[in-house]
């Protein structure tokens, strides 16, 4: 069936956390019991549900090349992906032109051998240059011959309400689950206050996300930029705003390398280049932590079912059981399916079950946000660890001060006190 838009009763949100007037929104979409992930009888179940979006796993295709038309799209949902967001649209696709090569990699060799790993991703790509009505007719098909899939529409518009209204309505029109807004492209078009432009202005952000919210009919993610000092901020703004969920991270502002050879930077057009979106493997670590910060400012002052996905360098079913033991409800994937194609999900769900029954889960809700309250501060560490070494007593572990370093042992004094 067509997803249908319910509205919760009022009384059921948290009356310090929304906008006067206004009511949680909530998707409410069947979904497939022969997509992958549906654990049969005594297999962990990986089927989730979100602001009302209901998939049969908890992976989706993250906005970008890989969900960038009908063709793709349909591979995504033939090959079990539990949603798919398409690639940014705006109103005038006739402004956006891309360049080529607008790619670049970083191997884990040193001299970047050919057959080391990728373990980073430069893209210098603009949003969908596609006309919107071409998209929006793509994405009605799809609706119509995967009405149990989620399918979420990326926006993103110029510094007007209006044209914000249009889109969203037009993007609406079409059948789609949810939206998530980009706030966050990290390079294109700043001048014209698109993408990150409005994520790191948080008097911006304030003002653009009402516009949205008092259009949308559909669940809403704000999409958050993580060059920022300190993104919890404008999460917060984008919650209170009325948006359902966040999704983080967009891509890391990054210059991939210089060709010693030609002493020019890469990706190179016609010789010269520009910072782009850095991904892929490289960027999990950074990603886990502005999760960890948004999962904790959604638990601690939050209460109305406001949902996170996380992104951020995912090619295994480890990757994402870290994002959602610190709270994700659900995990992006783009630039893994670029580089390993579509049928990686079936990989990232057998190894997320695999994950699942060494610790005896049986659902994605035993597990999500487990590990966050293992986060604390340097000083509750050092508290903490003074604290066990009165317990322990004559019990060493480590070294206790700089004066105990001595040069025969340093090396294993070293892996003393590494955790891992």
């Amino acid at each position: 069936m067509e997803s249908l838009t319910l509205r919760a009763s009022p009384s059921t949100a948290s009356p310090l956390l929304r906008l006067p007037g206004r009511s949680r929104r909530v998707a409410c979409v069947r979904a497939s019991a022969s997509s992958n992930g549906s654990g049969g009888a005594g297999e962990p179940d990986l089927s989730v549900t979100v602001n009302g979006l209901k998939m049969p796993n908890p992976f989706v295709i993250g906005s970008g090349p890989p969900g960038t038309n009908y063709t793709v799209m349909k591979r995504a949902f033939d090959e079990g992906w539990g949603g798919v967001i398409a690639k940014t649209v705006s109103l005038d696709a006739g402004k956006v032109i891309n360049v080529t090569p607008r790619y670049a990699r970083l191997r884990a060799d040193p001299n970047g051998a050919a057959k080391s790993p990728i373990i980073g991703w430069q893209n210098i790509e603009l949003i969908s240059d596609r006309p919107l009505e071409t998209m929006l007719n793509e994405f009605k098909q799809l609706k119509k011959e995967y009405p149990d899939r989620i399918l979420i529409g990326s926006i993103m518009e110029e510094y007007n309400k209006a044209a914000w209204h249009e889109l969203i309505e037009r993007v609406e029109e079409s059948g789609v689950d949810a939206l998530e807004i980009n706030f966050s492209c990290p390079h294109g078009m700043p001048e014209r206050k698109m993408g990150a432009a409005v994520g790191q202005d948080c008097g911006l952000l304030e003002e653009v996300s009402g516009w949205i919210n008092e259009k949308a009919t559909v669940p809403v993610w704000a999409k958050m930029t993580p060059n920022i000092t300190d993104i919890t901020e404008p999460s917060r703004i984008a919650l209170k705003s009325g948006c359902e969920g966040v999704s983080a991270i967009n891509t890391i502002m990054s210059v991939m390398g210089i060709d010693l050879k030609t002493l020019r930077p890469e990706p190179c057009v016609e010789g010269y280049s520009t910072p782009g979106g850095y991904s892929a493997r490289a960027v999990h670590p950074i990603a886990l932590a502005k999760v960890m910060q948004i999962a904790r400012l959604i638990k601690e002052e939050f209460a109305d079912g406001q949902s996170l996905s996380a992104i951020g360098g995912v090619e295994t079913g480890n990757d994402a059981a870290e994002f959602i033991l610190l709270g994700a409800d659900t995990v992006q994937v783009c630039t893994g399916v670029m580089m390993h194609g579509y049928p990686l999900v079936k990989k990232l769900c057998a190894e997320l079950q695999d994950f699942m029954r060494a610790h005896n889960f049986t659902s994605i809700d035993d597990f999500r946000g487990a590990s966050l309250p293992y986060f604390t501060t340097h000083t509750d560490l050092v508290q903490r660890q003074q604290e066990a070494i009165k317990q322990r007593k004559a019990i060493r572990l480590g070294l206790q001060s700089d004066k105990d370093w001595t040069g025969d042992g340093f090396v294993k004094e070293t892996e003393s006190m590494v955790s891992n």
